[in-house]
């Protein structure tokens, strides 16, 4: 029997034959998926083995890298004997690929394998756990994603992370700190997963320092009160880590007679802050946390903890050239050499005199080449940031994590942050799923750096940070210091609509 087949059926059968060739097409193209490993191993520290965990890429690389426009396809393997999830520091994805363990975004399983799929920002970035204190056992690694800008600049890039390291257990490091036995802190450590909604029963704002009303007190009186001085680490580590080695046994990177470089610095220390010395070079930072500045010059700067910098490296014609980052209110540093073929490389020591605290001179000298579009800011809100070291507790507005009163927002918002620390430590405090432009700096408009992370400076330091309500979602807020951050100085921004 013969069918009748109309003109109309056929353009449908050519047309779906000529979709399905295109998918089929653009399917063959696409690269497949990147594989990341969460796993332990064991690591050698001046000697002596000490168990971590790792992030490892398909080729067992440390971290991710992606090329200009490829999409941030990767198959997350949980292959350590503990949950995890992995937080992608400085992107900007839906909330629900984000990295955090809210109750709709729970920690991955041993076995099981998290598929993510977005479209990654260029520049320099992280990704560290967001699981108990897991970031302590060096479950951190780079995120590298070029742009086709920087491959015209024809330069060498090279990667330098930064990590503290103790032998101790991280719940033993914290129980250190609170007075707590390890296993109550261990307790409190999982008891900031999967927070359910929040609730106001925290103690009341603006105490601190033995209960005394911050609120009272002048910047005076907190600079020079009987004895006080501002307090810098809070644990003492056995080590400092560049790349993974001491400067016992520095990473060498071989480099080009007179060559070019880029330099990619990561901050994924838990708890220390450094000051980046480039020695006998000279160079230029044009990019902080991934997003490109005006070029500023020098051999010395400030870098917080989560903070990234990339610095433009025109090298001598030969020799060795050591890139130090030394640990604020120490003598302790760690780093990577430069060298070109056959240059004679040194191991060099701890610096001659400690390193003064890490500050927001950078911060202040900062311009976005692409700064956020003027416009009168929708919702201004102060964040007052308290706490301190006996008892080791620290908070946002007075409220602990998770009794936390959200800040609510709408899509499309421009919003402004007022950070006053009233405590006696800096503070690098990281929103997610946003870049933020520092706009003022202890009072002073300035056109600042468009960041993710930002230092607020000790004994009534401020910072006001503006950013776009563009990405929906619930969004944590919290310093970066990871032992303050798992004491309560943690919030929440959410946008109205989505579910708690």
């Amino acid at each position: 029997m013969l069918e009748t087949i109309s003109r109309r059926t056929l353009f449908n059968g050519a047309l779906a034959a000529s979709v399905a060739a295109a998918f089929a097409a653009e399917a063959k193209a696409a690269p497949p998926a990147q594989r990341l490993s969460a796993e332990t191993a064991v690591l050698e520290v001046n000697g002596r083995a000490g168990k971590v965990f790792r992030l490892l890429d398909g080729q067992g690389r440390r971290g991710i890298r992606l090329a200009p426009d490829e999409r941030f396809r990767v198959d997350l393997a949980n292959r350590a004997a503990e949950k995890t999830i992995i937080h992608w520091h400085g992107q900007l994805p839906p909330w629900t690929q984000d990295g955090f363990p809210w109750p709709q975004t729970p920690p991955l399983s041993p076995g099981v394998v998290e598929s993510y799929d977005y479209a990654p920002i260029p520049g320099t970035f992280w990704m560290h756990s967001h699981q108990g204190l897991q970031e302590q056992s060096l479950m951190t690694a780079p995120l590298i994603v070029r742009s086709t800008a920087e491959l015209r600049e024809d330069r060498q890039e090279v990667v330098l992370m930064l990590d503290d390291f103790s032998f101790t257990a991280p719940d033993e490091l914290l129980a250190r700190l609170t007075g707590g036995a390890p296993s109550a802190v261990h307790t409190m450590a999982r008891r900031t997963e999967a927070v359910p909604a929040p609730a106001r029963n925290a103690p009341a704002p603006g105490m601190s320092m033995g209960g005394m009303p911050m609120s009272s007190m002048t910047p005076q009186s907190i600079a020079h009160g009987a004895g006080m001085a501002a307090d810098l680490n809070d644990i003492d580590y056995d080590a400092f880590l560049a790349n993974d080695r001491t400067l016992a046994d520095p990473g060498i990177v071989r480099v080009e007679r007179s060559g070019r470089v880029r330099l990619r610095i990561i901050n994924g220390a838990s708890a220390s802050q450094f000051w980046i010395d480039l020695g006998a070079l000279s160079g230029r930072v044009v990019a902080t946390d991934g997003h490109p500045v005006r070029s500023v010059a020098g051999r010395r700067f400030p870098l917080a903890i989560a903070q990234r910098l990339d610095i433009l490296l025109d090298l001598p014609a030969t020799g060795a050239f050591p890139i130090f980052a030394q640990v604020e209110g120490t003598r302790h540093r760690t780093g990577i050499v430069l060298a070109t073929k056959s240059a004679s490389v040194f191991h060099a020591a701890d610096a001659a005199k400690p390193a003064p605290p890490v500050d927001n001179s950078l911060e202040e000298r900062l311009t976005a080449m692409r700064p956020l579009p003027p416009r009168p800011a929708d919702l201004r809100h102060r964040i007052v940031l308290s706490g301190g070291m006996k008892p080791y507790s620290w908070s946002l507005n007075g409220e602990y994590w998770p009794h936390i009163t959200p800040l609510m927002l709408e899509r499309g918002q421009r919003v402004e942050i007022d950070l006053v620390n009233h405590s006696m430590m800096a503070h690098p405090m990281h929103l997610h799923g946003h870049a933020f432009q520092v706009i003022a700096v202890n009072s002073t408009p300035i056109r600042g750096a468009v960041r993710d992370t930002v230092l607020v400076t000790p004994m009534m330091g401020s910072v006001r940070i503006a950013f776009n309500a563009d990405n929906p979602g619930r969004w944590a807020f919290h310093c970066h210091n990871l032992y303050h951050m798992m004491t309560g100085m943690m919030t929440e921004f959410r946008y109205r609509g989505v579910p708690a």
